[in-house]
């Protein structure tokens, strides 16, 4: 049955809904979910992605509720599925896995039109991506948290998606934790030629950008610590297009103005 009552707790898969043109069945959001502006104002906010207010939701009525295994806690969801709902629990560890999830949303009734210009060209987009051969990957480090940092590590899409853009992930095995705790001794003997600081889930700022600039790697030294958008590397949906084309640019030192493409310089 094609559900015509969602409640979405995801923010980037609330995004996908409206680009897809599925907007008008979305009846409930998180408080973070806030593209399109337009679209979700006027909607019922049922809380935070770890905290929604589960009685709100039963009382939508919704066909079908939206979550994610990282964004979202189990018993929520367990306790959603106990009220009789059905709960759609999304993980999206790869770019093709978020372009895969993307096809799924549009198998919901989705028009054609929308489902090739979204879902189409972000194939086209990665099948091009996987076929650029890089002279040699640029190593990287990218944090999501500080006090104590954290940095993305292997088998998250974040680090599919900036390897298949030409990074070579420095934390990529380290340890058990898909985003290990290391200290900025650890980032500095790794010795990054490119730092991404995106501005969630933690905020990276320019103070922070300055700290990591006072470290003695390659990265401080060419100028290559980038404050960026944080949905670049977070979010699996439409925006999987333009995060290719930013951070491939970033990756490849493309210029724009005397500055490389998508770069807020650090000063």
């Amino acid at each position: 049955m094609t559900p015509g009552r969602i409640v979405s707790l995801v923010p980037s898969l609330t995004e996908a809904l409206f680009v897809l043109g599925l907007g008008e069945r979305v009846v409930g959001v998180t408080e973070w979910c806030v593209h399109p502006a337009e679209g979700v104002a006027p909607l019922t906010k049922v809380g935070g992605t770890k905290n929604p207010d589960v009685d709100l939701i039963v009382a939508l009525s919704p066909e079908l509720v939206i979550a994610n295994r990282e964004e979202n806690r189990r018993r929520d969801v367990e306790r959603l599925e106990a009220a009789g709902i059905r709960v759609w629990v999304t993980h999206p560890r790869s770019v093709r896995d978020g372009i895969a999830l993307l096809g799924a949303l549009a198998d919901l009734g989705a028009p054609e039109e929308r489902r090739r210009a979204v879902v189409d060209s972000s194939m086209v987009a990665l099948a091009r991506a996987e076929q650029e051969q890089f002279e040699r990957r640029v190593r990287f480090v990218c944090p999501i948290w500080r006090d104590p940092w954290m940095v993305v590590g292997d088998d998250t899409y974040a680090h599919d998606l900036i390897t298949l853009c030409g990074g070579e992930n420095l934390f990529a095995g380290v340890g058990e934790r898909r985003y290990p705790r290391v200290t900025l001794a650890e980032i500095e003997a790794a010795s990054p030629e490119l730092i991404l600081l995106p501005d969630e889930p933690y905020a990276f700022g320019q103070r922070d950008a300055q700290q990591l600039g006072a470290l003695d790697v390659p990265a401080a030294h060419a100028g290559r610590i980038h404050l960026i958008d944080g949905t670049f590397v977070s979010w699996y949906g439409p925006r999987i297009l333009l995060a290719i084309d930013t951070l491939s640019g970033l990756f490849a030192g493309e210029t724009t103005g005397g500055q490389e493409r998508g770069r807020r310089v650090c000063s």
